[in-house]
């Protein structure tokens, strides 16, 4: 018997056909399968009581009798963490809502509400959400645009107060909970955006909860202009139906910064490195050719693009921060092209 449960067992692991990171990737039809729903079940025994889920886990993961164990404990500790960091609990609510639309299982109807009560809550009077919710001692309390957390967060909201078809379900009262708690993000975003010799500019990654200044995050994230999130945060305001005067004002500026603060002429190269740890280097070369790029962060007050180690001191080429920063994160960016070359200038038509 032994053998034959550790065999049926195996089989019933390799027997996965999506993973998380293509979950909301399916048609319609999906949603009311067997294996749509096996998965949203997963996310039931994911979802911590405070309501919200944790971040970078396969969801989709068949789940062993002793994970299963292991996690209904977890969810309950009050320290456990619940996130909106790396696509958390926002894509989770997604995902329920899209299963019950399909199959009206009100378990599911239920975890998505726990999920929307968990982000009112987390909300701050002032319009932002932090990275954590309950609050985490560090970065983790600011008011968080990086990896596009808050706008995420507030397109799911937007779209349960519009009443989109996958949330047709929610109720009259939360969909006005949801519409007011957009407008109070709005107007974080426009009392963040930093504002540089009298001129309005972007945002940074993250902003004080208390002040709403640039703020530091991990050690090589100094407060700054960021050449990436922000670009997230104009795409939503520029989703508004009816932007106020303050709204427009906004992109335009933002607009404007970006297309101040391109870089041309370069290219970042992935050059071959035989001996380092990753056995390449990333080196930027002079290319006149090359589309243009945005630094991931600009100094505040100068607006030159810095680069930044573990060690916290700025620099401002690529090559003089260390071999594993240099090669671990992205410190160019190509995302303002899209904004500028087409998604601004429609906008600009409307509007």
């Amino acid at each position: 018997m032994k053998i034959l449960f550790g065999v049926c067992l195996a089989v019933s692991l390799s027997a996965q056909t999506v993973a998380w990171r293509d979950a909301m990737r399916q048609t319609a039809a999906w949603y009311g399968g067997a294996e749509a729903v096996r998965i949203a079940d997963n996310l039931l025994v994911y979802q911590r009581d405070v309501g919200g889920w944790d971040k970078n886990i396969d969801m989709a993961a068949p789940l062993t009798p002793e994970k299963r164990s292991e996690l209904e404990k977890e969810k309950r500790d009050p320290e456990a963490h619940s996130t909106i960091d790396n696509d958390a609990t926002y894509t989770q609510m997604r995902y329920l809502a899209r299963v019950y639309t399909a199959m009206h299982e009100p378990r599911f109807a239920a975890a998505f509400r726990k999920g929307f009560q968990y982000l009112l809550k987390a909300q701050y009077p002032n319009g932002g959400w932090p990275q954590f919710y309950p609050l985490r001692n560090g970065y983790w309390s600011h008011i968080t645009y990086n990896d596009d957390a808050m706008i995420g967060v507030m397109e799911l909201l937007r779209d349960i107060a519009a009443k989109q078809p996958e949330f047709a379900f929610v109720s009259d009262g939360e969909r006005t909970a949801a519409r007011v708690a957009v407008e109070k993000g709005i107007e974080c975003i426009l009392k963040t955006q930093v504002t540089q010799n009298g001129k309005l500019t972007v945002w940074c990654a993250q902003h004080d909860e208390h002040t709403l200044a640039p703020a530091k995050a991990r050690a090589y994230e100094l407060p700054s202009l960021s050449g990436s999130e922000s670009v997230g945060v104009v795409e939503f305001l520029m989703g508004i139906d009816k932007p106020s005067p303050e709204v427009v004002r906004s992109i335009e500026a933002a607009a404007a910064w970006f297309r101040d603060s391109k870089i041309t002429g370069i290219r970042v190269e992935r050059k071959p490195a035989p001996g380092t740890p990753r056995g390449f280097d990333n080196v930027v070369v002079a290319d006149p050719n090359a589309p243009p790029l945005w630094a991931r962060f600009y100094e505040l007050g100068t607006n030159r693009p810095i680069f930044c180690g573990r060690d916290s001191i700025v620099k401002y080429s690529l090559s003089e921060i260390e071999y594993e920063r240099r090669n671990g994160y992205r410190w160019y960016v190509d995302r303002p092209a899209r904004l500028l070359d087409r998604e601004y200038p429609e906008w600009k038509k409307m509007h």
